[in-house]
């Protein structure tokens, strides 16, 4: 993907990216919370698991620690404990107490509202950061995960896989005002029809615009 897309480039991204937010008008993150802290741990979380799964766990863990300074005191077997059916358990119980401290330090506790910023707290990618950006202040982002790389492959909408990169390609097609609409429609669809072993191709309502060569004829019988 060059990064000056050509018109016709630029004309075959706004069809998908219409079908898309035809398909979902209203969708945005499924993961539930009240305020952009408990946004930035939930997305912390959510790695390799469902959205599901971090809403069970998530409303015990912020009785517990409501505030970024609760949460860097927290000892790490109690927080272990809870969020222990998320998976990588300990890795992510180092990673959402590294960040309430940096919270801390770095902002008085509260979540700046500045990718860069975002993305220099312990435990904090660009993904998360751009989640976070988008779903609360409606900062123009756009957060790359495997559903959005995965989906922007296959509709031959980047030849990259690094995020950053698959970002950029994105950033190129698209204007700015609409860089909001991309992730969650996208995510949304890698999960309900452009899966990963099983797209859905049969019922695909992108299958004319799709560069994928390994579609799906009809569903297993």
């Amino acid at each position: 993907m060059p990064s000056s897309p050509s018109a016709q480039e630029r004309r075959n991204a706004r069809v998908i990216l219409n079908r898309l937010t035809k398909l979902y008008p209203d969708v945005g993150t499924a993961l539930d919370y009240v305020d952009p802290w408990q946004l930035l741990v939930s997305t912390v979380l959510s790695a390799q698991t469902t959205d599901q799964n971090v809403n069970k766990v998530a409303p015990t863990l912020f009785e517990r620690y409501p505030t970024p300074e609760d949460l860097a005191g927290a000892d790490p077997e109690d927080v272990e404990r809870i969020i222990y059916s998320t998976g990588y358990y300990r890795q992510k119980t180092k990673s959402v107490i590294a960040l309430a401290g940096d919270l801390v330090d770095k902002y008085d506790g509260e979540v700046p509202a500045d990718l860069e910023k975002l993305v220099e707290l312990r435990g904090v990618g660009r993904k998360t950061a751009s989640v976070v950006l988008s779903e609360v202040w409606g900062i123009p982002a756009i957060a790359v995960d495997t559903h959005v790389k995965r989906v922007a492959n296959r509709l031959g909408l980047t030849p990259n896989t690094d995020p950053v990169k698959v970002e950029s390609d994105l950033m190129s097609l698209y204007p700015r005002d609409r860089w909001v609409e991309i992730s969650m429609t996208v995510i949304r669809f890698g999960r309900d029809v452009c899966n990963a072993k099983k797209p859905q191709c049969w019922s695909c309502p992108l299958r004319d615009r799709c560069a994928y060569d390994n579609k799906t004829i009809r569903p297993n019988r």
